[in-house]
């Protein structure tokens, strides 16, 4: 990919009082070409690339973007996280996968980031189509075979069927949430039941460490996404 070498992103997560524009992401490319994404925009010719719409924030909350169609499943109208992210988030250099170009097409066809499903995908089986975890997960997603039967996936070993299915999971997880990202990720890994009973983020360290994974490939997939739109002006 052109354009993404020397690229360094940063993203600051305050553990005090946070106001919402905090939360918005910001692309810059500076003069010597180096790409930074940002929470603080600090130069004019800073690009708003992700907004955070208005939430009540609690000063030891961190709430994600939402993303997708809106629809509230939640009993509670205000969902927080009951555990603090890391206090910075350093996006990693991310490689392309044979995938995709799969990934993309059913990630459009369902409504849910590229860059958060590319992230699950890592996390999970680090792209081995063929992966089986001790309890019983199986493929990219890791869709146990419940699930698997939940969302009508025939192969779990096939990847166009485990990311189809991985990935209308994620989006019933998202409209469940009302489209909290770290909710939906937590779930994803912890179960929704475990979500529900706590009403935010399990006190799971396995969770937990879980959700910085996922959310720091993230950021690494958006920033890739951003060079390559870059590169191709």
């Amino acid at each position: 990919m052109r354009g993404a070498a020397g690229v360094v992103v940063v993203i600051g997560m305050l553990a005090g009082a946070i106001r919402p524009a905090l939360a918005d992401i910001y692309l810059l490319r500076d003069r010597k070409g180096v790409l930074h994404i940002t929470n603080t925009p600090v130069d004019p010719g800073t690009q708003l690339i992700i907004r955070q719409p208005p939430r009540v924030f609690h000063p030891a909350v961190l709430t994600i973007e939402p993303m997708g169609p809106r629809r509230q499943w939640f009993p509670s109208p205000g969902i927080r996280l009951s555990s603090r992210l890391p206090p910075m988030v350093v996006a990693p250099p991310m490689a392309a996968s044979p995938f995709d170009d799969m990934i993309r097409v059913i990630a459009d066809h369902y409504g849910v980031e590229y860059a958060l499903v590319k992230a699950v995908i890592k996390a999970e089986s680090g792209f081995n189509h063929l992966a089986v975890s001790p309890k019983g997960a199986q493929g990219l997603m890791q869709l146990m075979p419940e699930t698997a039967a939940e969302v009508r996936v025939q192969d779990a070993f096939t990847p166009q069927d485990n990311i189809e299915g991985g990935v209308k999971y994620l989006r019933r997880l998202l409209d469940r949430y009302d489209g909290n990202l770290a909710l939906a990720v937590a779930a994803y890994n912890a179960g929704p039941m475990r979500v529900d009973e706590v009403g935010g983020i399990p006190d799971i360290a396995e969770t937990r460490e879980y959700l910085a994974r996922v959310l720091r490939y993230r950021l690494g997939y958006l920033r890739e996404s951003a060079g390559v739109r870059e590169a191709r002006r």
